[in-house]
């Protein structure tokens, strides 16, 4: 063997040669971090996590590729499935129409690994993705009737807000985003300055000189909803500070 072959030979080896490093990005820790990746978030069948659980998937999916959520919410176009989503006339598709059609696939994948058996049932007899989702959605949203009921009842809610008097400013905030979230998933949300107005209206009478003072130094178009609670937190330590302790009733005995 000529000297030539044996360092083309020892190349690698742990006796001579130079040794060839491993490349730890690609291979396996590429494919699990590709496969880490394309987890769906899972949605568990609780109608009161739907609207959380859409909102992850659509982070998800625009994070792998925006055509994804595309086909999820305009369809396939003039595509010819059959109940399984499977394409009729495969071979006959145009190049852009095989894109479409690989695309689908993905998306309905992610989809369908994103549903537990029992979820995925419901929706199986539709052929595109962008059914199958709406059927969800109108599922666990319901239709527009149904929603705009909802949103009724939530805006109503939302006027006739009001803080409690023994209620802790971290309390009221936390019910206040629990209606504000309500509105923005039915598509009647408010800008910052409502809420800023909404809540100073509702605080009360004890916090009237908080009030007075927030709307002389501030700009309440300008304020975000973040600084305003923190305004008032600092001011409802003072508050308490300084409020008198209550002493126990004590029970004559005869």
């Amino acid at each position: 063997m000529s000297r030539e072959d044996a360092s083309s030979s020892g190349a690698g080896s742990g006796s001579g040669g130079a040794a060839i490093p491993y490349d730890y990005n690609s291979n396996t820790n590429k494919n699990e971090r590709s496969a880490n990746h394309n987890n769906p978030p899972m949605f568990n069948g609780d109608p009161e996590m739907f609207s959380w659980w859409k909102t992850k998937m659509y982070s998800h999916i625009m994070g792998m590729d925006d055509e994804l959520w595309d086909i999820l919410e305009e369809g396939v176009g003039d595509l010819n499935l059959d109940e399984e989503g499977a394409a009729l006339d495969r071979k006959a598709h145009t190049t852009e129409q095989k894109k479409i059609y690989k695309k689908h696939h993905m998306i309905r994948g992610i989809l369908v690994a994103a549903l537990p058996h029992k979820e995925y049932l419901k929706t199986s007899d539709k052929s595109t993705t962008k059914a199958m989702f709406t059927s969800l959605c109108s599922l666990y949203e319901g239709n527009k009737k149904v929603r705009e009921a909802k949103a009724t009842i939530i805006v109503h809610q939302y006027e006739l807000f009001r803080m409690k008097e023994d209620e802790s400013i971290e309390t009221m905030h936390s019910r206040f985003q629990t209606l504000v979230s309500g509105l923005q998933i039915l598509k009647k949300s408010y800008v910052a300055s409502d809420h800023v107005n909404k809540i100073l209206r509702s605080l009360p009478a004890k916090w009237r000189p908080k009030v007075t003072a927030i709307e002389e130094a501030k700009d309440l178009n300008a304020l975000s909803v973040e600084d305003f609670i923190s305004s008032l937190k600092c001011h409802e330590i003072g508050l308490n500070e300084h409020e008198p302790i209550k002493k126990p009733k004590s029970i004559a005995l005869k």
